[in-house]
């Protein structure tokens, strides 16, 4: 059975890791996101540092497993504290319907 995903302590967006395989270091742009190419829901998505977005093919989904190290937490101010403790973290399963994620 597969396990059920958990949203909380994300990662809030422009945070710097290093991903397996991927140099030199990924910005975190997004959050709980729906790859087009796939199908599958990835807890991020993000663009290359320093370079940052390019072109939409260059965008990097990923899971909280792919982290290997942290270098940089992203902003963090009322707002997104608010977002993570009342929508993230009391987000349920989802799945992709139609294009859109949506809860199951």
């Amino acid at each position: 059975m597969e396990e059920k995903k958990n949203y909380r302590g994300m990662l809030p967006l422009g945070s710097v890791v290093q991903l397996a395989g991927v140099e030199p270091y990924v910005m975190i742009c997004g959050r709980i996101v729906c790859a087009q190419a796939d199908d599958r829901i990835y807890d991020y998505v993000g663009c290359l540092y320093p370079e940052g977005m390019g072109k939409s093919d260059e965008l990097i989904f990923f899971d909280r497993d792919a982290i290997e190290e942290l270098y940089f937490i992203g902003y963090q101010d009322e707002y997104e504290l608010t977002y993570r403790t009342e929508i993230l973290d009391q987000l349920g399963e989802l799945k992709v319907e139609d294009g859109e994620l949506v809860e199951v």
